[in-house]
């Protein structure tokens, strides 16, 4: 009898058109969760065109928070919104850089693999482009391999990208693989008109590089009427049921049910003869969308940093607060201030009107005495606490110098030279040159001490958490911190790194050394975020 042969993984493109930040990563998402909601196997990819090899060197302020994965990988923000819709983890394999694509190539280059061959954009990058976008397919089998392509198609640094992608198209057939495009319909005010001649050029830089979107996604500020449909399926040679309508909405979790509306997922399924009998249950979702969006109280909740001119840079925290405040049925009224602008003369009057004060992850000196004045005041004021990454590390540095009466105390990142270094530099990283990919990355397990503020809001002994750090607390203190209350909590099984530290006398006041915020997602908020709130809300 001949073996049933296993249906081929599906391969949907997303491409972008007239500007930039229209929202890409989100419509994947919203797209890939009508699937799962379906029952199918998917996942995301993002195809980032700068030069970095992954974005964990670069500042905050060029290309907003640097997400980290389970596998320890340094990758685009818009893999945390991967994960916040599907609720499944990502890998190094769902992010991909100009940067990593040439230095593989190089590499290989190096080694001698082209058999002394001219190493050229066609076809040596675009072929290792390529064998990047299948892996995930081949490797995990999955039933759809979304893949969203960064930048804007007209970009020069994006080609190499759209040449793959037109290769693969015709590689793979129209029936396992197709395009969506998102462009944007402006509203001209002086005329009250919707202008679709933006679309039109941008699905023209496109066909000029060879391919033919199959679906159009269409960013608006308000409703596109039938005649506008028929205009854009008209000049951009797609079918009516494909042009789909993305309209500004108060929150990104409301896409996916206005992506079922429009039939985004049916027309994908339709297009790729797959089977789109069975509904979606997105009960869960519209749950969750219905205490998100209808609060019985509010708090307000200061999230102290150093990069928040540009939200993004803290946007696993925004998001988590959103999810730990829906299952409080609470509007988290996030205050973003400025580390930098705290200081000895305005603190208290800064922060005394906040429920809870969230002292934000970050690396250097620069506002580092605004976040430590900050954990003062809520250790001080009996104000809940959550201290991330650095902000534990400030809270324990406030700490000694107020509770232990080590005045200089301080983490060797800031002073080299501090008498009292209560933070100091990891044993594996003082060997370390290199700033790429080189901290401590990715999961690592903790056990949490019985009858503690941790053990309670996780409910579970172990736990497994992200990293990206490089300094920990000197356990050489250990003793003398416990002595005067404040409590290691949480500690790393085999290494015996402090992972989380508490004050057991106060109403709330925990830090911790990994980053929670990159575990929570919309179905399942992180429990320390759910306990900060709710110590924030009585």
């Amino acid at each position: 009898m001949r073996q049933k042969m296993a249906k081929p993984t599906k391969y949907i493109f997303v491409t972008g058109g007239v500007t930039s930040s229209l929202g890409k990563g989100i419509i994947s998402a919203s797209l890939a969760k009508l699937l799962q909601a379906r029952g199918y196997h998917v996942t995301i990819q993002k195809l980032d065109p700068y030069i970095n090899v992954d974005p964990g060197t670069l500042n905050p302020y060029e290309h907003g928070e640097c997400y980290v994965t389970e596998d320890g990988a340094e990758t685009d923000l818009d893999l945390g919104h991967y994960e916040r819709f599907l609720g499944v983890p990502t890998s190094q394999a769902n992010n991909i850089t100009t940067g990593r694509i040439y230095q593989t190539v190089i590499d290989k280059e190096r080694r001698g693999d082209y058999l002394g061959k001219t190493v050229q954009v066609i076809p040596h990058i675009t072929d290792e482009i390529k064998r990047r976008i299948k892996l995930l397919g081949s490797r995990y089998k999955y039933d759809f391999v979304i893949t969203e392509i960064g930048g804007t198609v007209g970009d020069i640094e994006s080609l190499p990208y759209i040449e793959s992608v037109r290769q693969l198209k015709w590689e793979m057939g129209d029936t396992n693989s197709l395009v969506i495009h998102l462009t944007l319909v402006p509203f001209l005010a002086a005329s009250g008109e919707l202008k679709t001649k933006h679309t039109q050029h941008s699905v023209k830089v496109l066909l000029e590089n060879g391919i033919q979107p199959n679906i159009l996604v269409l960013r608006t500020e308000h409703e596109l009427g039938d005649e506008l449909r028929k205009k854009v399926a008209l000049f951009c040679n797609v079918d009516y049921s494909a042009v789909i309508q993305s309209i500004d909405v108060s929150t990104i979790y409301e896409v996916p049910i206005l992506m079922q509306k429009e039939k985004l997922d049916v027309t994908v399924l339709k297009k790729l003869g797959m089977s789109y009998e069975v509904q979606p249950d997105l009960s869960p979702w519209k749950k969750f969308l219905k205490r998100l969006q209808h609060p019985k109280c509010e708090v307000k909740i200061g999230l102290i940093g150093k990069y928040v001119e540009l939200p993004d840079a803290y946007i696993s925290i925004t998001e988590s607060f959103k999810h730990a405040g829906a299952v409080n049925n609470c509007h988290v009224n996030l205050i973003l201030i400025h580390s930098e602008d705290i200081d000895e003369s305005n603190y208290q009057n800064i922060l005394r009107d906040l429920n809870g004060i969230l002292v934000a992850p970050g690396f250097g000196d620069r506002g580092i005495e605004g976040k430590i004045l900050a954990a003062k005041y809520a250790r001080e004021n009996n104000t809940p606490f959550l201290g991330i990454c650095l902000g534990l590390q400030c809270a324990v540095i406030e700490f000694a110098r107020h509770k232990l009466g080590l005045k200089k105390a301080h983490s060797t990142e800031m002073e080299m030279k501090t008498p009292h270094p209560v933070i100091d530099l990891m044993e594996d990283q003082k060997a370390v040159t290199e700033k790429g990919g080189t901290m401590r990355l990715g999961s690592y397990s903790c056990l949490l001490k019985e009858s503690t503020k941790a053990y309670k809001a996780y409910g579970v002994k172990e736990i497994t958490e992200r990293h990206r750090h490089r300094y920990e607390f000197n356990d050489r203190y250990q003793k003398s911190f416990e002595k005067a209350g404040m409590i290691a909590s949480g500690i790393n099984p085999d290494n015996g790194l402090v992972e989380i530290m508490e004050i057991s006398s106060h109403k709330w006041y925990v830090g911790v050394q990994f980053h929670p915020e990159y575990r929570s997602n919309v179905l399942n908020p992180h429990p320390l975020f759910i306990d900060f709130i709710k110590a924030s809300i009585s």
